[in-house]
């Protein structure tokens, strides 16, 4: 029987030192604050937002939300976004998205100051990410991942790591930091023409780079002669059997409805059939998603320690 990762024993290792963070901060007269932008009511946007107010009230951090009317103009709501930047008492900054078709998502996210900038939102925050610059933040699910990984002490320096998919949210970012961790890297995901690709990455001075890419390699394979696999590929339980070796650790990042169970989630593992397998395994739900608004709000603390 694998090793059961879940998120709840690493959340609360990091609220205990994010509590004692906030209250340093505290102790020098500043007051760390997460600011909310959101655009309509989206369940899925609220229950996120309620998970972050409540991380932030257990650690004793200030939180304030913007909402928005989902028929809001660009005009108005780019006007609305620069405020909130330029407001010294909001250290982070969480937007939700997909924003309403009408807005233009890509120009509206670039109006956050990339130093609170804490879940990676925008395409300059990105881009340094990738440069290897220090400026901004990691998206938190990536960093969610990571933490996990060092909580369980899973060693991840050398180790041969697979991530499936490639999105701009988890896949790639992931990669991004396996590969500074010192892991080797190799990516599988669909290209824009539906193809199956699997990439070797490597980090060079310009950042993350595709070393060795291919069409020929089959999933299975790539994904058995791996150590650590991260599964983001966002397609309930596409990882099978078939996939697994004995020894390796799996994160599990998918969260979607579950085709067999009405009403309830999976991930992108078949769990059933990859758990006995394998070593570790991260569960859905109750994993990396239970750990990513401490992410959140560890991120908004690190930003007002560095905007002083």
């Amino acid at each position: 029987m694998a090793e059961r990762l879940t998120g709840k024993p690493v959340a609360d290792a990091m609220k205990d030192d994010l509590t004692k963070r906030v209250e340093a901060l505290k102790a020098k007269g500043k007051n760390p604050k997460l600011g909310i932008i959101r655009v309509g009511a989206r369940p899925d946007d609220l229950f996120y937002e309620g998970g972050a107010k409540k991380t932030c009230a257990s650690i004793g951090m200030d939180v304030e939300v913007f909402e928005h009317p989902v028929d809001i103009d660009q005009e108005s709501l780019s006007k609305a976004v620069t405020e909130v930047g330029n407001r010294k008492d909001i250290h982070g900054i969480l937007m939700f998205a997909p924003l309403p078709a009408h807005i233009d998502e890509k120009k509206t996210k670039s109006l956050i100051p990339v130093e609170k900038d804490v879940d990676c939102l925008s395409s300059i925050s990105a881009e340094q990410l990738f440069a290897g610059k220090t400026t901004g933040f990691p998206p938190c699910t990536p960093t969610a991942c990571m933490d996990m990984l060092a909580h369980y002490n899973v060693p991840v320096k050398g180790k041969k790591c697979v991530v499936i998919g490639q999105g701009p949210v988890v896949g790639k970012p992931v990669s991004y930091l396996l590969l500074k961790a010192g892991a080797d890297v190799t990516t599988i995901y669909l290209d824009t023409q539906g193809t199956l690709c699997v990439d070797e990455l490597k980090l060079t001075d310009k950042g993350m780079e595709v070393a060795v890419h291919s069409t020929d390699k089959t999933t299975p394979d790539t994904c058995k002669q791996a150590e650590i696999i991260v599964a983001a590929a966002g397609f309930p339980r596409l990882v099978k059997a078939n996939a697994a070796s004995p020894g390796q650790t799996f994160i599990d990042v998918g969260i979607n409805a579950d085709p067999l169970n009405p009403g309830k989630y999976c991930g992108d593992v078949d769990y059933d059939a990859v758990e006995p397998i394998v070593a570790r395994i991260s569960p859905v739900p109750a994993g990396v998603g239970s750990v990513t608004t401490s992410v959140l709000c560890k991120h908004a603390i690190m930003a007002c320690e560095k905007q002083g």
